[in-house]
């Protein structure tokens, strides 16, 4: 198991204590001293590095790690196991919901997971009714949690928008019935914004997820209308006129895909800045291999280049006054998002699920349309406790293959259906997911690391 994780980006040299979360920016000697499990003999170390450094230099720096040893800043402890096999037995309490209010959709991108709206059945609208029976459920099965997330979703929400109106209204009634604090958030294509949409999305929205892929030419070769048609034209001024009605104390991010056919999705994320949007997030395509426009394994050497790439692209920019917050190099070095969410991940199946059109029970949006994975329907107040439990229990302590990975506490084990889609099995990660994400948690705590030395916040450095 490794206990320390090391690795450069760029020219510098950085370790991360698994267990602890610590990070510290190291000179070559001390990165070439350490061993991910354990620290060797001083003595084995010495004749090691003997032809590389003089033993005075290597003994002092051996003697530093040795005191980080001592206190439990290095090569620390495994603290989280029990909690992780304790909360299996906790209560189950749902605090998120994916509410699909739409199975259709304007589009026909060409890498659309969900069949092109449609989630391999019939294109149709969530009725009303099954919104708000939708909210009666999350309320009712939420415990004592006070805030609940609910995303709205679809094929294209936009789409159905008298129904989220009235659901949305009910919800904000029963809240207070309630006692519940409910914070709606969106995904969209952008297609049917105009005024009056973006006005009543920046009052009741919390969360708005803007899609476009990058570049015009990029965006439209695969997010097309159904006559074959590009959106870039039509959406890009309708986003940046919802960015600039969006209240500052509001979110959003201007959300891209990038496939096998532009691996150099940096100058996408770059055209997004040039464009005036600061909070950007361009995301990996999850396909099939035999898809042609799959990510593959001979791909990740260059994807892995474009991360290099964008990770000094954002420290340039930021040098030069441009800000670009990344989604996913998003990463908190101060304890980061709770132990047990570190354990588990997005809560799939057991905190978060997904209500179709019919109020047939997921465990999320990715997992609709398997008749294997429905869980139950809101009308009936069948739920599946079995497979809840199965997914309580899928945390990165029974995954064999997390257990022994550095970035267990970052990934949390992976996306529960893109591990099952792959192996048919939700305890065994995605491989090609696991080394992006790998790679983008380097970037991450490096570029973390850079900010907080710069603020005289880095943990304790050796150097």
């Amino acid at each position: 198991m490794a206990f320390i994780h090391k690795f450069k980006q760029g020219n510098e040299y950085f370790v991360l204590d698994v267990n602890s979360g610590s990070v510290h920016k190291v000179d070559e000697l001390v990165y070439d001293i350490l061993d991910e499990e354990k620290l060797l003999d001083k003595q084995n170390v010495i004749e090691k590095l003997k032809d590389k450094y003089s033993r005075e230099e290597i003994s002092e720096a051996y003697d530093e790690i040795e005191y980080l040893i001592r206190e439990d800043i290095l090569y620390s402890k495994d603290l989280y196991e029990d909690i992780a096999n304790e909360s299996g037995t906790s209560p189950t309490y749902i605090k998120a919901l994916c509410l699909n209010v739409i199975h259709d959709c304007n589009l026909r991108c060409k890498y659309c997971f969900a069949d092109e709206g449609e989630y391999h059945g019939e294109r149709k609208a969530m009725p009303v009714e099954v919104g708000k029976k939708a909210i009666d459920y999350v309320i009712k099965h939420s415990g004592p949690r006070k805030n609940i997330e609910v995303d709205l979703f679809g094929g294209e929400p936009l789409m159905a928008m008298k129904q989220i109106k009235e659901i949305v209204s009910y919800a904000r009634e029963q809240e207070k019935i309630h006692n519940k604090n409910i914070r709606f958030t969106m995904t969209t294509n952008c297609t049917l914004l105009n005024d009056e949409l973006m006005d009543y999305l920046n009052e009741n929205m919390v969360n708005i997820v803007l899609s476009i892929d990058g570049r015009k030419e990029v965006n439209d070769k695969v997010r097309i209308r159904i006559d074959g048609s590009g959106t870039y034209d039509s959406i890009m001024p309708k986003i940046k006129k919802m960015v600039e009605k969006r209240d500052k104390d509001k979110l959003h991010y201007v959300r891209g895909t990038f496939t096998r056919n532009n691996l150099d999705f940096c100058e996408d994320v770059i055209h997004l800045s040039d464009q005036g949007f600061t909070e950007i997030s361009i995301e990996p395509v999850v396909l099939p291999d035999e898809h042609t426009l799959s990510i593959r394994k001979e791909d990740l050497p260059k994807i892995f280049d474009e991360y290099d790439r964008l990770y000094d692209e954002i420290l340039k920019r930021e040098k030069e006054g441009k800000k670009i917050n990344f989604y996913h190099f998003n990463i908190d070095l101060n304890g980061g998002p709770c132990v047990y969410k570190r354990i588990s991940g997005c809560g799939a199946g057991h905190e978060y699920i997904a209500v179709t059109p019919d109020g047939d029970i997921y465990p999320c949006h990715q997992f609709i349309g398997n008749e294997d994975f429905k869980m139950g329907n809101i009308f009936t107040e069948e739920f599946n406790e079995d497979m809840a439990t199965e997914f309580k229990n899928a945390h990165i302590y029974n995954k064999p293959q997390c257990r022994e990975c550095w970035a267990r506490f970052y990934c949390s084990g992976g996306c529960q259906a893109n591990n099952y889609n792959f192996n048919k099995d939700i305890h065994i990660p995605y491989e090609i997911g696991c080394e992006m994400q790998k790679k983008r948690i380097e970037c991450a705590i490096a570029l973390k690391a850079k900010r907080m030395e710069e603020r005289q916040e880095l943990l304790p450095i050796i150097d």
